[in-house]
C-alpha cells in the first residue's frame, strides 16, 4: 500500500459513509491514473486515482458530462475530490472491446462505436472543449523526431533530413487543419470501449479537444494495438460516413475527399503514438508499448506510400532503417 492508495482507501470509507467495500485494482493506463473496482453491498463502482499535480480530473468530469449529455454511455460521476484526485465514478465493466472483437462480431461492435462517434460529433460546440489548433497538432508529431528517431532509434537528422521532415510536417498540418472541426475524443479505440449496455461504454477521454473531424474514426481503425485489413478499414470508415453524412455531420460529400482526410489525419496520430511510446519507455518506465512500434511504422508506411507529396518521410525511414527506397504511389 503507497500513500496514495491509503488516501483513496480514507476517502471512500468517508464517501460510502462506512459501509463495509473491497476494493481490487481494475485497471492502469499509458497516464499517471490508476483505476480500483470497488465492491459495496450489491454494487460496483470505479474508484479513479489521479495525482493532481500530473492529472486534470476536471476535465475528465468536464468531458464525462459532455458525453452524457449527447446520449452516450459515458461514465456518471457520484463522487468527487479534486483536490486529491479522486473520482468515483460508474463501472462500465470488464469486457473491452479489444478482447471482445472478432470477424464474426466486429460489424456489429463497430456499427455501435460508429453510432456513437456521430452522436457524440452532432453535439459539437465550438468554444467548449480545447481547439486541437496548430500548436497542439505540431507539440505531437515533434515527439517522433525527439523521441522515437532521436532517443529511440538514436538518429541524429542531417540539416537535410530535417528540412525534409519538416516539409512534410508542413504538409500533413495543413491536410489536417483545413477540415472541420467537431469534437474529438482523441483516443477513441477498442481499448477505450467496453462492451456493455448501452453499446459502446466510453473511457480515457479526458483529452478531448474541438478539432478535425476525420480523428477519431481514423484512430478506431488504424488502432495501437491490432491491425485489420484494408477492406475492413475501409468498409468501416465508409459506413461511419454514410451515417455522419446524414446527421449532417460536415464531412465532405465526396468520399474519396474524406478518405484521404481519414489517411493523412491517421498519419499525423501515427507519427505522434510512435513518439509517445518511446517517451513511456525511456522516459516514464512503462513497459509493453515499444513492442506495437513496428505496427505504427507499417500505417506511416502505407500512408507515405500512397501520396507523392509524403515521399520525403519514405526516404527518410528508408535512410533511418537501411531500407532500399520503393516508390508506388496511387496519388
Amino acid at each position: 500500500m503507497d500513500d496514495r492508495f491509503r488516501a483513496l482507501d480514507a476517502w471512500l470509507r468517508s464517501v460510502l459513509q462506512g459501509a463495509a467495500f473491497r476494493i481490487e485494482p481494475a485497471s492502469a493506463d499509458a497516464s499517471f491514473r490508476r483505476y480500483f473496482r470497488v465492491y459495496a453491498a450489491d454494487r460496483t463502482v470505479i474508484a479513479m486515482d489521479a495525482p493532481p499535480e500530473r492529472e486534470n480530473s476536471r476535465a475528465f468530469v468536464q468531458v464525462a458530462a459532455l458525453l452524457r449529455e449527447a446520449g452516450l454511455n459515458a461514465p456518471e460521476i457520484f463522487e468527487r475530490d479534486l483536490a486529491q484526485g479522486f473520482l468515483l465514478v460508474t463501472d462500465l465493466g470488464t469486457r473491452p472491446y479489444l478482447a471482445a472483437l472478432n470477424e464474426g462480431n466486429a460489424a456489429a461492435l463497430f456499427g455501435d462505436a460508429t453510432s456513437a462517434l456521430v452522436r457524440w460529433q452532432a453535439a459539437s460546440r465550438e468554444g467548449v472543449l480545447p481547439a486541437y489548433d496548430e500548436a497542439l497538432l505540431r507539440r505531437e508529431v515533434e515527439l517522433f523526431p525527439q523521441w522515437y528517431l532521436g532517443r529511440h532509434l538514436g538518429v541524429e537528422l542531417s540539416a537535410a533530413q530535417r528540412e525534409a521532415l519538416e516539409k512534410t510536417f508542413r504538409a500533413i498540418l495543413d491536410a489536417n487543419l483545413a477540415q472541420p472541426r467537431v469534437y474529438v475524443h482523441r483516443d477513441y479505440m477498442p481499448r477505450n470501449l467496453m462492451v456493455c449496455d448501452p453499446n459502446p461504454g466510453i473511457l480515457d477521454f479526458q483529452d478531448a479537444v474541438y478539432g478535425p473531424v476525420s480523428y477519431d474514426v481514423a484512430c478506431l481503425f488504424r488502432d495501437a494495438f491490432v491491425s485489420w485489413d484494408e477492406e475492413r478499414v475501409l468498409d468501416g470508415t465508409i459506413r461511419y460516413w454514410e451515417k455522419a453524412r446524414r446527421a449532417a455531420i460536415p464531412v465532405p460529400a465526396d468520399f474519396a475527399q474524406f478518405w484521404r482526410d481519414v489517411e493523412w489525419m491517421g498519419l499525423q496520430r501515427h507519427l505522434k503514438v510512435l513518439g509517445i511510446f518511446a517517451r513511456l519507455h525511456y522516459r516514464d518506465g512503462k513497459a509493453g508499448y515499444l513492442e506495437d512500434t513496428p505496427r505504427f511504422v507499417g500505417y506511416v508506411r502505407h500512408a507515405v506510400g500512397r501520396y507523392r507529396e509524403l515521399a520525403p518521410l519514405g526516404r527518410l525511414l528508408d535512410e533511418v532503417e537501411g531500407r532500399r527506397a520503393e516508390a508506388r504511389y496511387t496519388f
